[in-house]
Parts: structure tokens; sequence; C-alpha cells
């Protein structure tokens, strides 16, 4: 997979390609579907298949104090897209210049001439330009007029209801992990690097890969059965606290895999951790005593409700 920068010249392989365009946070049901319109024609013609996504978000330029809410990173989505059957992916650099360019400018000067795009993809309710002042309509016209044909997708919809970025992490926060599962395809999940923390678990028999949770939205703060990937492919089970550890004072805030029948050394390496089940919230104990016991019983729930995954 080749990863492009809209500000860089275009490879003249890739010239001539379809385009699929949106910002596909989470690469979810409805993300899917754009891609693989964009697959299909793309591979009818013979012609390459790009992916174009923005970051940062654009949310974060308008809202910079907002609170995290991405629901993949670029390299998550990278790999999403190359396994969707994507060629490269094309990183718009979402800044005050790109949050200027007209819609006209957009077709005409960027998808035209800079990325050579034949066609372009997008969901039906796509817009762009600045102040959002093109939509798939304006897509179309403009497109015909630059010589870059232009198709929209409709939304997906499950239960009679459109899904979306929101939709998922409306569930997130509600701790709805089959939701976002089924919305998402896959289980949400977070990617860092383990940490060094103050290895208190360890002292009590459960050792955890701490990770923060960086740019990610943040589910509902509590315990999760979940499966981790660990470096060189690994999978494995568990039971994470994400959270602030009210047990703790200070608090700080972070993900806290224990990992099942696993005894190595993660520090400083990348895993990615996937939420399947919601426990129960976080809970400040009286006692040391207290909070293993309940640990103890957690980490047996999260085996039971995990038990059907393969290890």
């Amino acid at each position: 997979m080749i990863r492009l920068d809209h500000r860089e010249p275009m490879p003249e392989s890739l010239r001539g390609a379809i385009i699929a365009l949106g910002n596909f946070d989470g690469f979810h049901l409805g993300h899917q579907a754009v891609v693989g319109a964009a697959v299909d024609w793309a591979r009818g013609e013979g012609r390459p298949v790009i992916v174009a996504t923005f970051d940062p978000h654009p949310m974060r330029l308008f809202q910079p104090d907002a609170p995290p809410f991405r629901l993949t990173t670029l390299d998550q989505r990278e790999e999403l897209f190359a396994d969707a059957g994507a060629d490269a992916m094309l990183v718009f650099h979402f800044d005050r210049d790109m949050a200027a360019t007209t819609a006209e400018d957009f077709v005409g000067v960027l998808l035209a001439q800079h990325l050579g795009a034949a066609g372009v993809v997008t969901g039906a309710d796509f817009t762009f330009g600045k102040g959002r002042s093109g939509d798939v309509a304006a897509l179309a016209a403009l497109g015909a007029q630059f010589g870059v044909e232009a198709r929209a997708v409709s939304p997906a919809a499950t239960d009679g209801t459109i899904v979306s970025s929101s939709r998922i992490r409306e569930a997130l926060q509600e701790g709805d992990c089959a939701t976002a599962t089924a919305l998402l395809t896959r289980p949400f999940a977070i990617r860092g690097v383990v940490q060094h923390g103050d290895k208190l678990g360890r002292t009590i028999g459960y050792p955890t890969a701490n990770v923060s949770a960086g740019n990610y939205l943040r589910p509902r703060y509590g315990i999760y059965a979940v499966t981790a990937v660990l470096p060189g492919g690994k999978l494995v089970h568990g039971a994470a606290n994400l959270g602030v550890r009210p047990h703790f004072d200070p608090p700080k805030e972070l993900l806290e895999p224990h990992f099942f029948d696993f005894d190595g050394d993660l520090y400083g390496q990348e895993i990615e951790v996937a939420f399947h089940h919601f426990l129960r919230g976080e809970a400040k104990f009286d006692s040391l005593e207290a909070l293993t016991a309940q640990i103890e019983a957690d980490c047996s729930e999260a085996r039971k409700l995990l038990s059907a995954l393969p290890s």
C-alpha cells in the first residue's frame, strides 16, 4: 500500500485513478460501500483505485478544544483500505489553506489537474469546499466540467437507521460494544505503545500493559473483555480497565489490559487492544484485597465471554 500526501506530486502510475473520497474514520459499513464501489469501478476499467482521507480531521481545525473523537488512526485506516482492495491511500492535509479552497478549485485544480483523477466516489451526504459549499450535485456538475466523473453511494443502514461514525461513537460511549462492532464489522480497537506504569498489578498477580488512549474516542470508562494483537501477530485474550483509576491518587487516565496466560515484556512495543464486551463501570474499593477479588471476578467473566473466540 502506497501512502500519498496531496501536497506532493501524484506518481504517473496512479494518474487516471478512481478515488474514493471521504473522511472514512472508523471505516464502517457505509464507508466500505463507498470504497467497494470505487474498487469495482476501477477494476472494471483497469484503473488504479485510491482511497482519500483527511488528516487532521476538519473538526480538529475548527474546534481545536473538542474532546478526542477518532475511531481509527491513519495507520489503521491504511491497513483497512488495503484489505478493501485499494492501491494507495491519499491523505488530504486539512489546514487553513485546504479549508479556504473553493468547491470549484477542489475539483478543477486538486482532483483534475493535480491528482489526475478519472473518477470519484463519495457518500451521498459528502460535502466539500470552503464553508462546505459543495455537495454531490455540485461535485457531479464540476466533475463534468473538468473531466472527472462523479458517483455517489447511498447511505448504509441497519434496523432502519443510517450507519454513521456518530452512531458508533454514541454506542461506545454507552458501553454498547455489540452495536459498535456490528456497524464497524469488527471491534473498536485502540493501538498504542506499552508504557511503564506503577506496576501494582504485577504485585497482586495481574500485570497490565499500559497504553495511552491518545486521540481515540473514549468509550465508557470501565472494565472490558478484550483481545489484543501483540508484536509478531500473536492474539491474546484479556480484561482491561479504561479510565482514571479512582482507587489511585492522583487519578491517571490509562487503558490497562491484563492478558490471560501471558508472561512477556511488552514495554516500548506497539499493541492493538480490541473491545468486545463491557463488564462494569469503574469503582473505588476500600482495600487492595477487595480490588484483587473484583479483578479476579472480572477476569473470570471475561474468559467466559471470550471463550468462543480464537486464541
